[in-house]
């Protein structure tokens, strides 16, 4: 388990406030040993839940051309024929992930490929499951083209909490299936648009791992553009 690159400023600015408010404690109420043990819980409690939620845990990635990895930690809360309208402009099979505060935040390419699109949209902090949030909230767009001419692609978007979005990607850089190309802090979610006939391998109200769980499989005989 290792400690999110994302979540360094966030610490640091977390244990300089236990550190002032436990000096402030000590100092003015040292004789209310009630009021000081309950500061000192709260500032841990405070500090186990930045690592907990900046955690960026290890994961074995076993990488296929023909399968397509989740790209986040979550449940699964859309799964459905749907129009998109930014990029492809035409009916794409949406599956989406909402992510909670306690999941792990880190986003991963679901398949390998070149960046072929990318753009960021600034916008609204409706709740991540709001179906209006997938063209209305702040997010970015994302299209990989995989080595067989299938493009996919992930939408990054912020929730009525998440208010940063980070990606590491952009328009023609190769990613790698289960790398990393993005992290999004606190609640929040991400729509991964498949091509119709694609199989998927999750239902509704699963839960999923980013880079592990294997979201669906591309038709071997006639991958679909």
């Amino acid at each position: 388990m290792k400690f999110h690159k994302e979540g360094y400023t966030t610490l640091a600015l977390s244990i300089l406030f236990v550190f002032v408010i436990n000096a402030l404690v000590h100092f003015f109420y040292s004789d209310n040993s009630i009021l000081t043990w309950i500061v000192y819980i709260l500032s841990f409690v405070l500090l186990v839940t930045v690592i907990q939620f900046f955690r960026n845990p290890i994961r074995k990635i076993s990488p296929s051309e023909q399968k397509i990895l989740c790209p986040a930690d979550g449940k699964v809360v859309v799964i459905e024929e749907t129009e998109e309208t930014e990029y492809f402009k035409d009916r794409r099979l949406q599956v989406s992930i909402f992510m909670s505060p306690i999941n792990v935040h880190s986003n991963r390419s679901p398949i390998t490929g070149i960046v072929k699109f990318f753009k960021y949209h600034p916008g609204k902090y409706l709740m991540a499951w709001n179906p209006k949030s997938s063209t209305l909230n702040e997010r970015t767009t994302i299209v990989v083209e995989s080595s067989f001419g299938v493009e996919v692609l992930f939408r990054q978007i912020a929730g009525a909490l998440a208010r940063r979005i980070v990606w590491y990607v952009n328009e023609g850089k190769e990613v790698k299936q289960g790398e990393e190309f993005g992290f999004i802090k606190f609640g929040s979610r991400v729509d991964v648009f498949l091509p119709i006939g694609t199989k998927v391998n999750v239902k509704l109200g699963d839960k999923v791992k980013g880079g592990i769980t294997i979201l669906g499989e591309f038709d071997e005989e006639q991958p679909i553009n």
